[in-house]
């Protein structure tokens, strides 16, 4: 289970280490234990948002204490994935992962006696959730580079965890509900604590054999500047990212609160719920779908399955009910499904092994930094111009966005890798 490093140039292709003979594609030993841990890491990350959240609420805290909460757990994230990739190449992301893992484990554990004793003071509180951001920011960019390493079918493994991603996005907040209506928010914690420390045990027992490493002696900041060297000399990458910041804040960043407040008042919480379940499943939909469908030019096929995305805004603004908003979201899920592993299976198979941690975490940086801005936005934007119109907006900026993709040519057209035989 000992990691050796390798030192390679950053021009090298990827390094991905064969497996046994007659290893299956995709259900080998190592992603087996790797499968388990991601899924147990992704259940505690889907819980932690609700439960903190309800479990204020309920406890007496007001709404600004609550929103407070996740500043302090996503802005670390947002801030220092970057340095996490880093880290990662520096130090393998395996012992990352597991130190993020354990991390949060201590963290979790100290959330769960806050919350069964009783919150004193909320500074406490907010020191947990920053040392959770940031345990996660440390951890996330290894969870990408991990995946050529611990099996042969890139594409059929992505579409494997987007599919486990899915079912957790579903099943974490709807536990972490129950269990904070029943005064049980401790009790989340302490599920979560035991899933970081599953998590740990599974990514100790990889055998990962040779890891890619940059060379030795460089200095934080000349690593951090070869990854950004590495993602901005590839035009369909950087492409990817400068077009889907504008569409995360135009488009995907405002559309939950602003479709909250059509769909709550008209229908109910229950009804928001159910609709936002109708996404999940389509992304496991679409994950399914995205394990055996393998194009040869999958960004292009990833933005022909993104033109699904309109349907559910534009369906709110003409009024539809409940039951078509439901099968808008089960379209919108599944094409954003297949975009994601034809996405994370391309940075994963083009961008050499012992980059990728760094490239993987200026994607992120770069795409999902820019989601919280168009959340923050979503609420001046319908003082100023009104529900309806921000909805517009929403679905004629994802329209340009699959358009946009689809008119760049490097994004177009770049090819599949073939799976490892």
């Amino acid at each position: 289970m000992e990691e050796r490093l390798a030192d390679h140039s950053a021009a090298a292709p990827p390094q991905i280490q064969d497996g046994p003979t007659g290893e299956p594609a995709i259900w080998s030993r190592n992603f087996g234990y790797y499968f388990t841990a991601r899924s147990a890491g992704l259940l505690s990350w889907a819980m932690l948002p609700v439960a903190v959240s309800a479990g204020l609420l309920s406890g007496g805290y007001g709404l600004n204490s609550a929103g407070y909460s996740m500043a302090f757990l996503i802005g670390p994230f947002a801030g220092l994935v970057l340095f996490g990739g880093v880290l990662a190449d520096r130090f393998t992301a395996r012992r990352m992962m597991i130190g993020a893992d354990l991390t949060n484990l201590v963290a979790h554990v100290l959330l769960a006696f806050l919350f069964i004793h009783g919150i004193d003071h909320l500074w406490q509180l907010y020191t947990l959730l920053v040392v959770a951001g940031t345990a996660n920011a440390m951890f996330q960019p290894g969870a990408s580079s991990t995946v050529p390493l611990v099996s042969r079918d890139v594409q059929g493994a992505n579409g494997v965890l987007r599919t486990s991603e899915a079912l957790t996005g579903l099943g974490g907040p709807a536990l972490a509900g129950v269990m904070v209506g029943l005064g049980a928010t401790g009790w989340v914690m302490v599920i979560s604590a035991v899933a970081y420390g599953t998590s740990a045990v599974c990514l100790f027992a990889l055998r990962l054999g040779v890891v890619p490493a940059p060379p030795a002696g460089e200095s934080l900041w000349r690593n951090l500047a070869v990854g950004w060297h590495e993602f901005r000399s590839r035009s369909w990458l950087w492409g990817v990212i400068v077009i889907w910041m504008v569409y995360a804040v135009l488009s995907w960043g405002p559309q939950l609160s602003v479709a909250a407040s059509v769909i709550v008042p008209e229908y109910g919480a229950t009804a928001f719920g159910l609709v936002n379940c109708a996404l999940g499943a389509g992304t496991v939909a679409g994950g399914l779908l995205a394990i055996r469908y393998k194009p040869a030019r999958p960004l292009a096929a990833g933005a022909v399955a993104m033109t699904a995305y309109p349907l559910y805004p534009l369906g709110i603004v003409l009024g539809a009910p409940v039951w078509v908003l439901a099968a808008a979201q089960v379209a919108v899920g599944a094409g954003m499904g297949v975009w994601g592993v034809m996405w994370a299976t391309s940075v994963q198979t083009q961008v050499p092994g012992e980059v990728l941690n760094r490239v993987h975490a200026y994607e992120v940086a770069g795409s999902v930094g820019m989601y919280p801005i168009g959340s923050a936005l979503a609420g001046p934007a319908v003082n100023a111009f009104g529900t309806d119109q921000v909805l517009v907006v929403g679905v004629v900026v994802a329209l340009l966005t699959a358009a946009a993709l689809l008119a760049a040519r490097p994004i177009r057209t770049l090819g599949r890798v073939p799976a490892r035989t």
